[in-house]
């Protein structure tokens, strides 16, 4: 009787499916005119994957990576936050744009689906998160202002700084923070202005800038459009220096003003390539010919994050990967990171950059 028995748990056994893949997501501009960001991205996230695989998985249970494309835009972010909930997502990584990230957040909240976006700096994304699985990996654009504002106000008394941006989530809520606190240091800003993303002329706002004598351009938005600034005000003769924030983190930014990106300055939060622990990574990215820069090791880490809770709660169910994500301290290539009530990491303050002979670093003073 008992081999009999012993024979049918065998024959359970064996009829038993595998077990299955873990379904997780990384979302962002993988086309149009800001795809640099979201190959860092891919790439950060295809890293950790096989990274995470390759030491056992997550609960013994191999990860999938799927994906999406949102090309910063709103309405196609919330198009590709539905389609990973019709797969079985349970976690995303994304997305790059906070006016993507925002919309497709009340998706993963009604799913539930973690998310922890590597790159969205508005206030909002937290501020007003649709639930609780909302999370973000980087700083926030008031951090970054409060920074950036001061710089501006110490470092250049005697210049006229003007402050322009894009309309979008991203670019006016940084120029609106750091002219915000400029303001409130005692500056007078010379002009405050929108331009539209997406055109390649800039020739009349530059001209504006021109005929008011402005020695510093504050830009809120992306690298591509600010590049085109930068060249077209040395065109016209100008010396202005041109600041902006972490989306002048590519090499993109250089492609685009050659010599006359020299001297720009951006905040970004400390280089998490220059951390020990993220070394080896950064190796296995460089070795297979991705870039190591921008926020490829912040989606490495945001990754990182989520599977250690998921380990800790012992499954991917929502509520308990939630909770230990409020609850934990994770191990990643940024360094130890912890979540707060909101939803933001405590991680080290921005810093200011320079762009100098196709390279960014350290701004020395």
């Amino acid at each position: 009787m008992k081999q009999v028995l012993l024979a049918g748990v065998a024959l359970g056994l064996l009829g038993m499916p595998a077990m299955a893949d873990i379904k997780i997501g990384v979302a962002g501009p993988m086309t149009g005119q800001y795809a640099s960001f979201g190959a860092q991205m891919q790439g950060g996230a295809e890293q950790a994957v096989a990274d995470i695989n390759e030491a056992g998985g997550v609960n013994g249970e191999k990860l999938v990576l799927t994906v999406g494309d949102d090309a910063c835009d709103p309405k196609q972010a919330v198009a590709v936050a539905n389609q990973a909930a019709g797969e079985g997502v349970v976690f995303m990584a994304g997305h790059f744009c906070s006016g993507s990230s925002i919309p497709a957040s009340a998706v993963y909240a009604e799913e539930n689906i973690v998310q922890i976006s590597p790159a969205s700096t508005n206030p909002d994304f937290t501020d007003k998160r649709p639930g609780e699985g909302v999370f973000r990996m980087c700083g926030r654009d008031d951090q970054q202002g409060e920074v950036a504002g001061k710089f501006i106000f110490e470092n250049f008394p005697d210049k006229k700084v003007a402050f322009v941006h894009d309309k979008t989530a991203y670019g006016k809520g940084l120029a609106d923070a750091t002219m915000a606190v400029y303001e409130k240091a005692g500056g007078k800003p010379a002009l405050y202005e929108a331009y539209t993303a997406g055109e390649k002329d800039y020739t009349a706002l530059v001209s504006k800038l021109k005929s008011e004598g402005v020695g510093v351009l504050y830009v809120g938005g992306y690298h591509t459009e600010a590049g085109l600034m930068a060249r077209q005000m040395r065109e016209q003769g100008m010396d202005t220096i041109l600041i902006s924030g972490d989306a002048l983190v590519t090499d993109e930014y250089w492609a685009i003003t050659g010599e006359a990106g020299e001297g720009t300055l951006m905040t970004f939060s400390p280089d998490p390539r220059k951390n020990e622990v993220a070394k080896p990574v950064v190796d296995k990215l460089l070795a297979a010919g991705k870039t190591a820069e921008g926020y490829a090791l912040y989606t490495y880490a945001a990754i990182q994050a989520w599977a250690q809770a998921a380990t800790t709660a012992g499954s991917t169910e929502f509520d308990a990967v939630v909770k230990a994500l409020d609850e934990g301290s994770f191990d990643t290539v940024l360094g130890k990171a912890e979540f707060d009530e909101k939803g933001d990491i405590a991680l080290p303050g921005y810093v200011f950059y320079e762009w100098k002979d196709g390279k960014y670093d350290y701004l020395v003073q």
